[in-house]
């Protein structure tokens, strides 16, 4: 709390003969006051995995030492965010499942701009998201909410370096002694985990030159192949027929020139941040897709057909049920579907005039006898 008194009261004085860095900011801005309670917790954490791996004989500056804690303040984030991961791919099912009923509303009012056909497609819209219990807004809103976790994640790790610099922690518990043994530490002895790419080229680093250029290869891997499993497995034919499809498509090779970008101007420490979430995400959407695919899906017909050589079956809940039972209320469905078919009223084929009086003078008793 001192250090952190220290820094807003005035400019500190920096520990290293020539900082790379400007000075920390005085007093809070708007984006610092909202982002300060997020970073607060990530140091909570990172500085409790270091004193896991310390108590365990690991020396606190060394680079083995951080990067295990970057590893498991990953894992505990990521981990606390699973239900709004789980709640974000419930919601995505969902709007890909009405999709062709979106599409049906869509064409019915195609080509009408009159405001009461926008009022009616608009109804008509609502009441289908409200049918299946979703928004569009719905499946974003996990997503909004990790942001401000990601982004205080992201920003501790990158403002290692300035605060090292010019002697100050952070905005909690990671103090300026343990922000010193951060900027000190060498992934293998040899990459500090404060030097990016630009840097490390240089000054001349060529080790740390080249782990960066391994884990930004691996990152976009990683990212590559977690969009690939989304649009090649878990996409239904009708959603593979959408314009979003067609963007998917393009993400999938624009996305990893994002990566090429943060490889060459994070620190090698954010590097690491990043490609270990990316692996996370990947394993995380791979378990999603194998277990919870969408219906219609190529994962969904691999996952029947998986079920199927047990004995088992999805049933239309959506649960998984021995074959027998599956069967069964498949059955009982085609039952009442023809059950119902039977009950509902038959259409009465229009006649034309000429006929419906024949069949009238027909149908007419003969009251002459």
């Amino acid at each position: 709390m001192l250090d952190l008194l220290y820094r807003f009261a005035a400019t500190p004085t920096p520990v290293v003969p020539t900082p790379t860095t400007p000075a920390p900011a005085q007093g809070l801005d708007f984006f610092s006051a909202i982002m300060w309670p997020f970073k607060w917790v990530v140091e909570a954490i990172l500085v409790f995995w270091h004193w896991i791996f310390t108590s365990l004989g690991l020396a606190p500056d060394a680079g083995l030492t951080w990067v295990l804690s970057v590893i498991g303040l990953v894992v505990v984030v990521r981990s606390a965010l699973i239900p709004l991961f789980v709640r974000q791919i419930k919601s995505q099912r969902k709007m890909m499942e009405i999709a062709p009923e979106l599409r049906k509303v869509q064409e019915k009012y195609r080509g009408k701009k009159d405001q009461l056909s926008r009022e009616a497609m608009s109804r008509e819209t609502m009441a289908l998201y409200k049918k299946h219990g979703t928004t569009p807004v719905s499946s974003c809103l996990p997503l909004l909410v990790q942001m401000p976790i990601l982004l205080g994640m992201f920003y501790t790790l990158s403002d290692v370096k300035k605060h090292a610099e010019w002697g100050v922690g952070g905005v909690g518990l990671l103090n300026k002694e343990l922000t010193w043994q951060f900027y000190e530490a060498k992934l293998f002895g040899v990459a500090p985990l404060h030097v990016n790419m630009i840097e490390a080229i240089n000054t001349n680093q060529t080790a740390t030159v080249i782990i960066l250029i391994i884990l930004v290869i691996l990152m976009i891997a990683s990212q590559f192949i977690t969009q690939l499993q989304i649009i090649s497995k878990n996409l239904s034919p009708e959603a593979k027929t959408g314009q979003a499809y067609q963007m998917q498509k393009i993400m999938l090779y624009v996305l990893p020139l994002a990566f090429i970008f943060s490889g060459v101007f994070f620190p090698l420490g954010v590097v690491i941040y990043w490609f270990t979430s990316n692996i996370w995400t990947m394993v995380q959407q791979f378990l999603v897709i194998r277990n919870l695919p969408t219906p219609g899906s190529d994962a969904a017909k691999a996952r029947e057909e998986r079920l199927a050589r047990k004995g088992k079956a999805v049933d239309a809940s959506g649960k998984v049920v021995p074959l027998e039972k599956y069967q069964a209320e498949q059955q009982r469905l085609y039952e009442e579907a023809q059950k119902a078919k039977e009950q509902a009223p038959k259409r009465q084929q229009p006649v034309s005039k000429q006929r419906a009086k024949k069949q009238a003078q027909k149908n007419k008793p003969n009251t002459e006898s």
